[in-house]
């Protein structure tokens, strides 16, 4: 049987607007794999906890709030502090083109901005786990 892709979705900092991070949440279970939905005010330890404890392959960040420059570096260095470099870290939001450039450069998947299609997402899940967590 074949190992159900793991992924955490998470909303984090202050931001309340949790509708999108749902429908993906929803989107990515629709497609078979198994989500752990952590909800609103999450800080970057708390979701680097959950992932280690759940195991997960992907770390997922909504983040509508302009923190998106602050948050994901913060979880890329916890993630590379207890060295778990085999976790897809990725997202969406409103981010700016220039910013998804520089979180690329520093080891962040592909984020996506409103308006792409759900199965984008999980193509690019689908994807990254196949040839990273065989």
């Amino acid at each position: 049987m074949e190992k159900k892709i793991r992924v955490i979705i998470a909303k984090p900092g202050l931001d309340g607007h949790d509708r999108g991070a749902k429908v993906i949440a929803s989107s990515l279970r629709d497609a078979g794999m198994e989500v752990i939905y952590l909800g609103l005010r999450q800080t970057p330890e708390m979701i680097v906890n959950a992932a280690v404890q759940e195991d997960v392959d992907v770390i997922s960040l909504s983040i509508l709030s302009g923190a998106h420059m602050t948050i994901f570096p913060e979880v890329l260095k916890l993630m590379k502090e207890l060295k778990i470099d085999d976790v897809l870290l990725t997202g969406g939001g409103i981010i700016p083109e220039k910013d998804m450039d520089e979180l690329k450069e520093m080891g962040v998947g592909r984020l996506f901005g409103p308006g792409t299609k759900l199965s984008e997402g999980v193509d690019y899940i689908r994807g990254w786990v196949s040839k990273n967590r065989p």
